[in-house]
């Protein structure tokens, strides 16, 4: 006679075990379609074989700590902790000059307009060289939610995209939505999907009060109507008065922009915007939209005029230039360390304003001859600098759209100038509270006066001393401290630095890898 034990399965397997290793699959098994990855994706991850992949998510696969811990790696989520892991702090041990070289990664700003403007194509968009950071990654939960089938190859760098028939507007993950100010560049693409839809509000940084006016003024010459009720943009679309449009924006602003393009790319007729943005992220965008078919002319100025065609279904491959905001982040992470380094595949388009203001307070660089970026278009260079003895500009800095100093980078000079003998006023009159954020510099030894909410006045030279800050709940403002902290001499503690990974791929690594003395720790 067979004697059955209750607490185990016809397996042999302890019963409340193979129940925990079920949950684990199921566990894997979703976080794997939700960054929408095959078993076999997963498993070229992994090292390992798609049967047993399957294995797991079945609940058959003996599970070690190892593997647990690759398993969360692979699929970029924390599946698997003991207690709760809590916010991520840095502890940063200061004053070691930095060396080498470090390569500059792939545009966010851009990426998330990619994302939004694949929404366009019913063809396949295949995008090379994604920044793999929160924001994308918010996006492509709401593409996703949505019904967008969003795909990374192998190796986690490019990702296709799909978009179905129909969209499940109803279903749109609102969490992710109001966590990201890009969802308002949802709304120039479906208006082309939808005679009726709702969007959650724009959220992101804490920066102020930004308000979305530009964005109606621009979309409206195509039939679109947004009333805000409910926590909600609620959008009513009507057919487009005429042919042939000309907006003129009433702000030159990268996002209202690209949000006109967007529009502008399937509605039949021509539209000329002017007072155009031509920066980094609407450049990639423009050459993004002429490989669908759409014809862009001014690429670069501040008059863009677009060739709409109402059905764009094409096959397209694009790779995502540069980011110069990173550009700038890596240069003055070796500036306020006086360290010699060199800082690879630099968008010198919107760099040079920047490299000139640097000239003027003493920087010391050089420029390797010009290469074309992958995308054929994109000027890139290396710009080594070394350690070298600056002083306060004459004039104050301040951003202007581009060509000039991008509002950005602008708050990297304010790290700078206190470095640097004598005192910058630096002027950020786009945004209400990023200045005040600066202020927390003061806690690591700089002078820094704010006069006002846009503009603090920074006297140099700084003798950076180690402190504890938690993170402002601003991404430029969050970089220039932990900047700081690589400079100042002792142990130094950042705090919640969550923030600095909507905007930044694998930083802390980099920086590293450069000789940065930073451990990342949890509560």
């Amino acid at each position: 006679m067979t004697v059955t034990d209750p607490t185990t399965d016809s397996a042999g397997t302890p019963a409340l075990e193979a129940t925990a290793m079920q949950r684990i699959g199921m566990l894997v098994r979703d976080a794997r379609r939700h960054r929408g990855l095959t078993q076999q994706q997963l498993a070229e991850r992994l090292g390992t074989s798609q049967s047993a992949v399957a294995r797991i998510e079945q609940g058959g696969q003996n599970l070690t700590l190892e593997l647990l811990g690759r398993l969360s790696e692979a699929l970029e989520r924390e599946l698997f902790s003991v207690g709760p892991a809590g916010p991520t702090h840095l502890r940063v041990s200061g004053g070691v000059p930095l060396r080498g070289s470090v390569v500059v990664k792939s545009s966010k700003n851009a990426a998330v307009a990619l994302l939004c403007a694949a929404l366009l194509n019913r063809g396949r968009t295949t995008l090379r060289n994604v920044a793999r950071i929160v924001e994308v990654e918010r996006i492509l939960d709401v593409l996703r939610s949505i019904g967008v089938s969003a795909t990374w190859d192998a190796a986690g760098r490019d990702l296709t995209l799909v978009v179905p028939e129909q969209l499940d507007l109803a279903g749109i993950d609102a969490d992710a939505a109001r966590r990201t100010r890009s969802i308002i560049m949802f709304l120039g693409p479906l208006l082309h999907r939808a005679p009726e839809f709702d969007l959650p509000y724009a959220g992101g940084c804490d920066l102020g009060t930004r308000t979305v006016e530009p964005h109606m003024i621009a979309l409206r010459p195509f039939g679109l109507e947004v009333e805000a009720r409910g926590g909600q943009y609620h959008a009513v679309v009507t057919a487009p008065g005429t042919a042939d449009r000309t907006i003129v924006l009433t702000e030159r602003g990268d996002t209202v922009t690209e949000n006109a393009l967007l529009a502008a790319a399937r509605t039949d007729g021509t539209t000329t915007i002017r007072n155009a943005s031509s920066n980094y992220m609407v450049q990639d965008l423009c050459l993004y939209l002429q490989l669908l078919g759409v014809g862009v002319e001014g690429l670069g100025t501040t008059t863009l005029v677009v060739h709409g065609r109402p059905v764009l279904d094409a096959d397209v491959d694009y790779t995502i230039s540069e980011d110069p905001v990173e550009a700038m982040s890596l240069l003055t992470a070796g500036i306020v360390t006086d360290s010699e380094l060199t800082v690879c595949r630099a968008p010198i388009d919107f760099l040079e304003v920047e490299l000139a203001t640097l000239a003027e307070m003493g920087l010391r660089y050089s420029l390797s001859p010009e290469y074309r970026a992958d995308n054929g278009h994109t000027r890139l260079v290396d710009v080594t600098i070394s350690p070298s003895r600056l002083k306060a500009p004459i004039d104050k800095i301040h951003p202007m759209p581009f060509p000039g100093l991008n509002i950005d980078n602008l708050p990297f000079f304010a790290v700078i100038a206190a470095a640097a003998t004598g005192s910058t006023l630096i002027h950020d009159w786009v945004y209400d509270n990023r200045a005040i954020h600066l202020s927390d510099l003061t806690r690591l030894g700089a002078d820094v006066r704010l006069l006002d909410p846009h503009r603090v006045l920074v006297t140099g030279p700084t003798h950076w001393s180690s402190a504890e800050v938690v993170c402002p709940p601003a991404l430029r403002p969050a970089v220039c401290i932990l900047l700081a902290m690589l400079a100042a001499k002792g142990t130094s503690v950042l705090r919640n630095v969550d923030i600095i990974a909507r905007g930044y791929e694998q930083l802390y690594e980099r920086l590293v890898e450069m000789g940065a003395r930073i451990e990342v720790f949890h509560d």
